[in-house]
């Protein structure tokens, strides 16, 4: 059985190097590929979030408890991009 074994090692010796080199080189890919992605994916979600006019608006109260005067529910979120009752704010001092 021992005889077996160093027999078995012995043929895949020569494969060992070009078999890790193919995996280690595989896992700094991956890894590469997962950062990318995620950058990708984190820039695109806050070019979303940037396009919420929620804060230049008028009935925008900044506090946490009523954010929007007109519609409470959707303000600061996806839904509130493309709000029909927004108006921007003419003097921000008097709000």
């Amino acid at each position: 059985m021992l005889k077996l074994i160093a027999a078995l090692i012995y043929g895949i010796q020569a494969l060992l190097v070009p078999i890790c080199f193919v995996v280690a080189w595989s896992v700094v890919i991956l890894g590469a590929w997962s950062l990318w992605s995620a950058a990708r994916d984190s820039v695109n979600k806050a070019k979303k979030m940037h396009q919420i006019p929620c804060t230049g608006c008028q009935f925008f109260t900044d506090n946490y408890r009523l954010k929007c005067t007109v519609h409470p529910s959707i303000a600061n979120t996806e839904e509130a991009i493309h709000c029909h009752d927004f108006q921007a704010k003419t003097n921000p001092m008097y709000y």
